[in-house]
């Protein structure tokens, strides 16, 4: 194999690393879950209004269909909340009460964005050399191999982005939480969708794992 050939198989083997490391990460996780104790015992909740809450019309359309998809997969009749409160804005309570009654359902389901931070950082320069076993012509040929195989990378800086969310399950006999969870989202660069996929399932999973639906 020739040297640029070896150079270049190393730092492709390199880019594939952080793209795998990169990809296996979940890009949300649940940091804290709550449960009411009193729940406990009760039958779960099989049908549910799910609440998207931001500004964005479009990005709380796609949420909530998604986590409405997730739900069903799990045999919950669960409804959208555009379908009766359709504006970006704070419904008024009348109007909340009188949406959750049109939906018919047991339970409400409700999401909201609580910070966005971001992370700075800094990856150092490092001094690639050849592989290993390179240059064994003698002292001559390993002292110029190693000045015509070593290059340097330098530093990289870049910003990583959290975003703490917050969800929590009401049921609508007295609107009393009955279930609360907090996630931390670092978007690593995929579609809307499969990021709302994802955060969707965690959320699903948890409460069909707490016994909440």
């Amino acid at each position: 194999m020739s040297q640029p050939l070896r150079l270049a198989t190393r730092r492709t083997a390199l880019s594939l690393g952080a793209a795998l490391l990169t990809a296996c990460a979940a890009p949300t996780v649940l940091t804290t879950q709550w449960v009411d104790p009193q729940f406990a015992g009760k039958p779960p909740l099989r049908s549910l209004l799910v609440m998207g809450i931001t500004k964005d019309p479009s990005n709380r359309r796609v949420f909530e269909d998604q986590m409405v998809a997730q739900l069903g997969a799990r045999g919950v009749r669960a409804v959208p909340s555009y379908r009766f409160a359709p504006d970006a804005a704070a419904a008024e309570r009348v109007k909340l009460e009188q949406a959750v009654k049109e939906a018919g359902v047991s339970g409400v389901l409700l999401t909201r964005v609580v910070n966005v931070s971001e992370q700075v950082n800094v990856t150092p320069g490092m001094v690639m050399g050849p592989p290993l076993g390179y240059g064994f012509g003698g002292f001559y040929g390993y002292y110029g191999g190693m000045w015509a195989a070593s290059y340097y990378m330098p530093p990289t800086v870049y910003t990583t982005q959290h975003v703490a969310a917050d969800t929590r399950l009401f049921e609508t006999t007295n609107f009393k939480v009955v279930w609360s969870g907090s996630t931390t989202t670092t978007p690593s660069g995929g579609s809307v969708d499969s990021l709302f996929q994802q955060f969707s399932q965690l959320i699903v999973g948890a409460l069909a794992k707490d016994g909440l639906i």
